[in-house]
């Protein structure tokens, strides 16, 4: 653990908590922020990194709200159909049999949050966690009802009125719109979208469903509009094992506390060095804008998203006082004291490495994965085989046969293994989508045909849609023992 970077836990930082208590804008973490919490202001702030955080939030909006609507083959595109215990992901279907290969693409999200971590540090917090987004947009909704973050901390603190009333009843009526809209969302990937849009809004949606829209609208409402950083702090698991993914080159949002110390105002054209300054002029910028409300001039924090927020509020800062940008940047624990930043180390090759093994897996068997399922199970009965009035040997087997396709599909049911044999029952079965049947059959083999008392025999069935669809299984032909 030696290579770690050390987390530190500013709640026994007596001047921090001066300090926070001295301006409602810090917010410092802890057991002191457990027992007190500061509702949190956030300044907007504009940059680069804004809009890369932009981009990725769009993204996830447009994926999580489009990806349901999307149709595929006259379905629904992306549908968990629990009633029908199937997965449905455009075009294949999975089954319970398949469910490897879900466990296989929740190992391969696990490696790639792993190898991002390692990487740049919480940095898929601070983008695309849908969490951070959905708050971001909550507050983007509370900017434009209330105002921009003095007007809120003045708003806060005027006593009650109609005005204040009717700003707040019409921030959190906009926060339960768009909390109800998730929930139609999310609830429309576990049963039909279109048909559960109809269905609510005429009135014909069942308890059930009408439960599970209320539960994702409360938690959502709750989550992104009252808890918002509690959730990241307190609650996202992410946010204490992190540190453990950590090495002295991964990137994270620090403050070169070298040239930063010691901190204060001063006037524009002072000469910092004579003040026995640095560069930091202590504005608490890069606090206001924080949207978990940490002080990242006091080190490395596991409350910190790395959205970079402090890094475009301190640019802006040593912009207008005339200082090098870089006070508060990307950088890693190699980068600060000196030397050179690695990208390809040891552990992030080998979680590269494993990635690419893994999704390549995953590929082959979704692209090779045969949309029907055969079984054969040995007739139940005292005898293991029988003689017809011909003299030949008669076996008897239940097939079932499953369409895992998402339409209606015939089989038509083979069987090979011995010269001369025969196949008696219905060898034509049709099926609709997701449907199972078990069909009776006999297989006679002339006697003269058969070796030993037990030989292999293969049974197939190929898809009369397309011969390239079919599932073969072997089972045994038993007969009379040779002499």
């Amino acid at each position: 653990m030696g290579d770690k970077i050390p987390m530190k836990d500013v709640a026994s930082n007596d001047d921090a908590s001066n300090k926070a208590k001295n301006d409602p804008a810090l917010m410092f973490t802890g057991e002191e922020a457990i027992k007190s919490r500061d509702k949190i202001q956030v300044r907007a702030i504009t940059g680069q990194f804004t809009k890369f955080r932009k981009m990725g939030g769009w993204l996830l909006f447009c994926l999580f709200f489009g990806t349901s609507w999307l149709n595929w083959n006259g379905h629904q595109a992306v549908l968990w159909d629990i009633p029908n215990r199937q997965f449905n992901i455009f075009g294949i279907t999975l089954w319970p049999q398949d469910l490897m290969l879900l466990s296989m693409l929740l190992v391969i999200c696990a490696f790639g949050l792993f190898a991002i971590t390692m990487f740049a540090g919480r940095i898929w917090c601070g983008y695309t966690c849908p969490q951070t987004v959905w708050t971001f947009i909550f507050m983007w909704i509370e900017k434009q009802v209330e105002g921009d973050r003095n007007a809120r901390i003045k708003l806060d603190k005027q006593p009650f009125s109609p005005k204040k009333l009717g700003l707040r009843l019409t921030k959190h009526a906009l926060w339960l719109l768009f909390a109800f809209a998730t929930a139609i969302t999310f609830v429309g990937y576990f049963t039909p979208i279109r048909d559960l849009v109809v269905d609510i809004f005429t009135f014909n949606s069942d308890t059930s469903t009408l439960s599970w829209l209320g539960f994702f609208t409360v938690m959502t409402y709750l989550n992104a509009g009252w808890l918002r950083e509690q959730v990241c702090i307190y609650m996202c698991p992410y946010a204490r094992f992190q540190a453990v993914m950590f090495d002295k080159d991964t990137l994270i949002v620090s403050y070169d506390e070298e040239r930063g110390e010691n901190r204060g105002p001063r006037k524009k054209t002072a000469d910092p060095k004579e003040l026995g300054l640095g560069d930091c002029v202590d504005c608490s910028m890069c606090v206001q804008v924080c949207p978990v409300g940490i002080d990242i001039r006091d080190g490395l924090q596991y409350e910190c998203i790395a959205c970079a927020k402090c890094i475009e509020a301190c640019d802006s800062i040593m912009d207008k006082v005339g200082y090098e940008r870089g006070l508060i940047s990307y950088t890693s624990e190699h980068q600060l004291k000196g030397n050179e930043w690695k990208l390809f180390r040891p552990r992030f090759i080998g979680y590269i490495i494993a990635l690419i093994v893994m999704f390549s897996a995953l590929m082959y068997n979704l692209f090779t994965l045969i949309p029907v399922d055969l079984e054969v199970d040995r007739g139940r009965g005292a005898n293991l085989f029988r003689e017809n009035f011909k003299g030949d040997i008669e076996n008897s087997y239940n097939i079932r046969v499953m369409n895992k396709s998402q339409h209606a599909e015939t089989y038509v049911l083979s069987a090979t293994g011995f010269e001369g044999l025969s196949v008696v029952g219905d060898t034509e079965i049709t099926l609709e989508s997701g449907e199972i049947s078990q069909v009776p059959v006999s297989v006679i083999v002339p006697v003269t045909n058969l070796e030993s008392r037990s030989e292999p025999i293969y049974f197939k069935v190929v898809a009369e849609s397309d011969e390239n669809i079919f599932a073969e299984t072997e089972s045994r032909f038993m007969g009379p023992r040779r002499r």
